[in-house]
This record gives structure tokens, sequence and C-alpha cells, in this order.
């Protein structure tokens, strides 16, 4: 069974943060992690952030960047173009709106891409797309559990 892993746990393989060590333990157990195109862009837009706010050195985020494309194309990691289609999928998501949970845009775009992708599990540290997507009957798993 896959795993699609979102941009907050994709970003803790990236940068030593308190949930880091968890997060890789979580993902070597697994048989095929799914990283879509938008996870990548999103990362490459957080090592971007840090390099304009001069929290990385130029070379730094470029060695950053590298890493990730290496890291995408080694075991477990599935690199997938996002699907065609998922706003509306995540649109779908949102009615009746009176049920369901709120979640920020992008995440709810990550979401949407599962679906699309047929993936049932989620490995995320945002706590309000792991509502959102308990909500939608996705397995979630979170390293600070």
């Amino acid at each position: 069974m896959s795993l699609y892993l979102d941009t907050s746990c994709l970003l803790k393989l990236l940068f030593a943060e308190p949930e880091s060590a968890k997060t890789s333990l979580l993902v070597a157990a697994e048989p095929r992690v799914v990283v879509s195109s938008l996870a990548r862009l999103e990362a490459l837009v957080q090592i971007q952030g840090r390099a304009a706010g001069r929290l990385l050195s130029a070379r730094a985020a470029a060695a950053l960047a590298r890493l990730l494309d290496q890291t995408l194309v080694s075991a477990p990691f599935d690199l997938v173009t996002t699907p065609a289609g998922i706003d509306g999928v995540a649109t779908a998501q949102l009615f009746p709106l009176s049920r369901s949970v709120h979640c920020r845009t992008l995440d709810r775009l990550h979401l949407a891409a599962m679906q699309s992708l047929g993936v049932r599990r989620l490995l995320t540290n945002d706590e309000t797309q792991a509502r959102a997507a308990s909500a939608l009957g996705f397995e979630v798993l979170r390293p600070r559990q």
C-alpha cells in the first residue's frame, strides 16, 4: 500500500527539525512513498524562500535542491505528476460545506491529488490537513505521535 508524503514531511527530510528522525523512520518502513510534483514545487519554494531570507546561501540552496531531486528518484520514493483536474476534485471535497473540514488550499490540493491517484494513506505534520484527510476517510500518519 502506498503512502503520500505531504510537503510538511518532505521538508523534514531536507532540514533538521524536531520530527526529522521520526519522519525518516516512517518513510524507510514504506515500500512506496508517493510525492507529487506539487510537493516538489512547494519544497523548492521553501528552499528559495530561505535563500531569499538569507537563512541559506545560494550555494546551500542549490545543494538542497539537488539533494531533493536525488532523493525523489531513489527508493522508496515515486515522484508523480500532479493529476490534471485536481482543482475540481478539491472543490467536490468541500461539499456539503456544512460537513467538510477546513484546511488551506494547497493542503486541499494535496488531498485531491491523493484521491485522484488512489492513495489512501497520508504522512503529514500539519494537524489541520490531518483532520481534513481523516474526515475524507484517509488514514493519517503523523511524526509527532
